[in-house]
């Protein structure tokens, strides 16, 4: 008989192998041979499954995605759905533990400067992009008027990623990490507060 899960065992065992070879020689110099002996597979494996490393490294960047968009559904349902506890799920799904490792956030920062040139990924990018943006305005359009809902959502995406970068990049990844979920959880429980005192807009 078959054994049960061998295939998506071995896609994952490949998807994990291409972000360690990311993280460790860069999105550049990563290839079939360099993802394949991680995986401790034939090369010939990476093209049985995904036709090739261009469509592995797609698969590596869903993976991720896929990984953020789970680890928010799951916070996500143990709220009573407030705009306030949606937003800290947000931010927290964003700055969790494996999103925020150094295997995740080094695969991230390659898949971001390759997205430039890479149509593929940049198309998974802007899918992210928009994710969170829509996700933000929900929240945000549950106590602000639609256009303070909107620049709040904008902003609050730039903050996100922009936060995420500069601690990926510093010499104290962890401890930037853990500042900047704190400041942005306090910029959205400011903005809703803010609009409790203002006069209501159309």
């Amino acid at each position: 008989m078959p054994i049960v899960g061998v295939k998506d065992t071995r896609k994952q065992q490949l998807i994990d192998a291409t972000m360690a070879s990311i993280a460790e020689l860069g999105l550049q110099n990563t290839t079939i041979i360099s993802i394949s002996r991680r995986a401790g597979m034939s090369s010939g494996i990476i093209s049985h499954y995904f036709g090739g490393k261009q469509q592995l490294i797609e698969a590596a960047l869903r993976y991720l995605l896929d990984q953020l968009g789970k680890e928010l559904r799951e916070r996500m349902a143990r709220t009573d759905g407030s705009p306030e506890q949606r937003l800290e799920c947000i931010v927290e799904a964003n700055f969790s533990e494996f999103q925020r490792s150094d295997l995740a956030a080094k695969t991230w920062l390659s898949f971001w400067a390759r997205s430039m040139h890479e149509p593929g990924l940049q198309r998974l990018q802007q899918i992210n992009n928009a994710r969170l943006y829509s996700n933000l305005r929900y929240s945000f359009a549950q106590r602000l008027p639609k256009q303070a809902a909107t620049e709040a959502a904008r902003q609050m995406a730039a903050m996100i990623d922009g936060f995420w970068l500069r601690s990926a990049l510093s010499s104290d990844p962890q401890e930037g990490f853990a500042a900047a979920e704190t400041l942005c959880k306090r910029f959205a429980l400011n903005t809703l507060n803010t609009s409790v005192n203002s006069p209501a807009q159309a």
